[in-house]
């Protein structure tokens, strides 16, 4: 039979990790990039310029705590910042359902246009177009970013050498070294979570709301202090995924700690009655970051005091031990956290 593409293709697990490498990457490999394609960073980069794009497919368009518009600047001015880079500029492109009611357009646009006001990064090119109903599901949004490097990751890297002698350009997936710390900068699974539970309508009387945030700026507090070697927005695929992702490009293990994990507690509760590992769940407003160790206590100080990490935690090292992602669970024994297959809750960004 003919192989087709199917939900797990875009879950952001194993399955499209395949499609990718199997399908995509190599007709695209293009020479002379700093940062191209096949590095599968959160952006690419060419001569200092910082671009990633993101497509967007929500359902529903608005959720507790956020809508398609908003999810759509923050996944990408978050690739952007996850590199180390200040995002300066966006394009916006809308695909709408004919028959899309005109206030649900503008509700979306308000949202991109507030968020951009948060966010300080103004859309400065777009596109529309029009369907015929049914081809899609009322709204799609694509979002490009360009960005550049940030004095405050100059800063960062000029700390880092003075302090450990290591040398380094972007915080790239391939940066982290054994005895680094793992930091999360809030808790987990709180925007696939919270989606699902509006969307299916499940009855877990609870206020959980999605995580959406534009984090340049919790970012660039960061920087300032130094020491930061990588940084990852653990979106689709969840912490696992990113883990994964790290432990593999870096060719180092990592363990982390059950008992250092921050989770909200309905979190916990939801994902338990559903049988849903929140470690493999999408994260719109989160980042983990890999830390030399002789700056972690002041970066998790100023993550701490920023109102998008305030319950930011060391939930982990790299190590030279493993040799994959390493669990140590809070009854003593050890779990091996693999990269999830598919996604457990679909449809979520």
């Amino acid at each position: 039979m003919q192989e087709r593409i199917t939900m797990n293709h875009g879950a952001g697990g194993e399955g499209m990790q395949k499609l990718l490498h199997d399908i995509i990457l190599a007709p695209l490999k293009a020479q002379g990039m700093e940062i191209g394609l096949e590095q599968m960073d959160d952006s690419g980069i060419i001569d200092d310029i910082v671009l990633t794009t993101d497509g967007h497919t929500v359902k529903p368009l608005f959720y507790p705590g956020g809508d398609i518009g908003r999810l759509s600047i923050c996944g990408t001015v978050n690739d952007i910042s996850a590199m180390g880079a200040e995002p300066v500029g966006l394009s916006l492109g809308l695909i709408m359902e004919d028959g899309l009611e005109l206030d649900i357009l503008k509700r979306v646009i308000e949202s991109i246009a507030c968020t951009c006001q948060e966010c300080g990064v103004p859309v400065i090119a777009g596109d529309t177009k029009v369907v015929e109903k049914g081809a899609i599901e009322k709204l799609m949004i694509t979002t490009s970013g360009i960005g550049r490097m940030s004095q405050n990751l100059e800063i960062n890297n000029e700390k880092l050498v003075a302090m450990t002698g290591r040398k380094q350009k972007w915080l790239q997936d391939c940066n982290l070294r054994p005895g680094d710390d793992i930091i999360i900068t809030g808790t987990i699974g709180d925007h696939g979570i919270s989606l699902m539970s509006f969307r299916e309508g499940y009855n877990f009387q609870t206020t959980l709301e999605s995580d959406n945030a534009p984090l340049n700026g919790l970012m660039d507090e960061a920087l300032q202090i130094g020491g930061l070697v990588a940084a990852k927005d653990p979106t689709r695929g969840g912490v696992a995924n990113a883990l994964n992702e790290w432990a593999s490009k870096s060719k180092v293990g990592i363990i982390i700690e059950e008992e250092k994990l921050p989770f909200n507690p309905q979190v916990r509760a939801a994902s338990e009655l559903l049988g849903i590992d929140p470690l493999e769940v999408g994260n719109e407003g989160k980042f983990i970051i890999g830390c030399a160790p002789e700056f972690t206590e002041h970066v998790l100080a100023t993550l701490k005091s920023h109102k998008y990490g305030k319950d930011a935690s060391v939930i982990g090292k790299a190590s030279a031990d493993v040799k994959r992602v390493v669990m140590h669970t809070s009854v003593g024994g050890k779990r091996i956290i693999e990269a999830p297959a598919g996604d457990p809750v679909p449809r979520i960004c």
